[in-house]
């Protein structure tokens, strides 16, 4: 009997944290140690009032369909939002809300992109730009970003190319880096794409967690960029499966469509939730998580050289950070598959966040405990594989 018919777009690679997550359950079956530094989520629940708006909508709606954009009043609180914190003007009419800004991601690069199309991303960058795109036929353009230019793109950069793309994803803080995009770079970046017909995908999931370094939003220079937003990181609500785009007027009916067509709506009990999230009580349960990441962070930055990692991104924000171990071995999935074995400490390799030099570099999160992180890294600088 012959074998089902596989698309040649499905031939993407992997999501390698899927596969230390995997080996991380098996290790745990088997030793019970295991601390997780690979997955870029909390390990705080969703901020209380959202969990009881969550208990409220089970009691009090129906939870069927909503429009396709998201419900008016969650659409109201994320434009209120954006206008608090990024002083920008938003109309709830600018939002639309989807399943996860990955859901966001999926519906905006088939609104705004042809099979053929060129669009440039970060090297290093969140690897599900790039297999996203590629699925769905477009051609990727990384911009190799190093630490001279904090891991972020530049106008000159976009200079240099032959042409310009079609698109242009940024992320600040950025994944795997958590650098931060210079408001007055982003500003030109900005710029620079709507004079060129570029669209910008400004991914600003992370922002709400900054140490010292502010951010900027795409909209405060151009309404033709695009704001991707999420509940999953500062709002501590990855499973929510809740994200929303700012979309230019021109991409808001497509994107409408293909929403109804791929989702229907995003998830409504979801929707509820986060319409508590937003209110100030559950605001400051959040700024109490990023006071401990921030700690963790110091933390972190006090121990790496001690362990052995002394060059690494400087993490401005999100709760990463990315380091060069080219010292100790030119395989990262390797190493990061025996250092599990070794002392039970799950890290990221590198090799999911850049095709090029990955073999050389790890991820590690700091979104845990304090004292998950300092236990890990005490075990980390026992471990041999640390001693190169």
């Amino acid at each position: 009997m012959p074998s089902a018919r596989v698309s040649r777009r499905s031939q993407v690679e992997p999501f390698h944290v899927m596969e230390v997550l995997k080996a991380a359950a098996a290790r745990q079956r088997s030793h019970g140690d295991v601390i997780l530094l690979c997955a870029g989520q909390p390990s705080t629940p969703a901020p209380e009032p959202a969990r009881d708006a969550a208990v409220a909508a089970t009691t009090t709606q129906v939870l069927g369909y909503t429009e396709s954009g998201g419900i008016l009043p969650l659409r109201h609180a994320i434009a209120d939002h954006h206008r608090e914190t990024a002083g920008i003007e938003v109309d709830p009419d600018d939002v639309q809300v989807f399943p996860g800004s990955s859901g966001a991601f999926t519906a905006l690069f088939l609104a705004a992109f042809d099979v053929g199309d060129t669009v440039a991303m970060t090297r290093p960058g969140y690897p599900a730009y790039r297999n996203t795109l590629r699925a769905l036929g477009c051609h990727v353009l990384e911009l190799e970003c190093g630490p001279d230019t904090r891991f972020q793109p530049t106008v000159a950069m976009l200079e240099a190319l032959p042409e310009p793309p079609a698109g242009l994803v940024v992320a600040s803080p950025a994944n795997p880096t958590g650098t931060i995009i210079d408001a007055a770079e982003l500003a030109a970046i900005a710029r620079w794409c709507e004079e060129h017909g570029t669209l910008l995908v400004s991914d600003e999931i992370y922002h709400g967690l900054t140490y010292g370094r502010p951010t900027a939003s795409a909209w405060a220079t151009s309404r033709e960029a695009v704001v991707v937003g999420s509940v999953s990181k500062y709002f501590s609500m990855t499973g929510w499966r809740l994200g929303w785009l700012l979309a230019p007027h021109s991409l808001r009916r497509p994107l409408e469509v293909l929403n109804g067509n791929l989702n229907i709506c995003a998830p409504v009990v979801s929707q509820y939730a986060a319409l508590g999230a937003f209110t100030r009580p559950a605001l400051a349960e959040l700024d109490a998580h990023r006071e401990r990441y921030a700690a963790t962070r110091q933390l972190l930055i006090a121990r790496l050289p001690e362990v052995g990692l002394r060059d690494y991104a400087p993490p401005d924000g999100a709760f990463y950070a990315w380091c060069d171990v080219g010292h100790l071995t030119d395989d990262s999935v390797a190493w990061c598959r025996d250092l599990l074995a070794d002392c039970g400490v799950a890290i990221t390799p590198g090799v999911d966040f850049d095709t090029v030099d990955g073999h050389r570099m790890v991820r590690l999160s700091f979104a845990g405990s304090t004292a998950e992180v300092a236990e890990a890294l005490d075990r980390m600088e026992r471990s041999p594989l640390l001693q190169g």
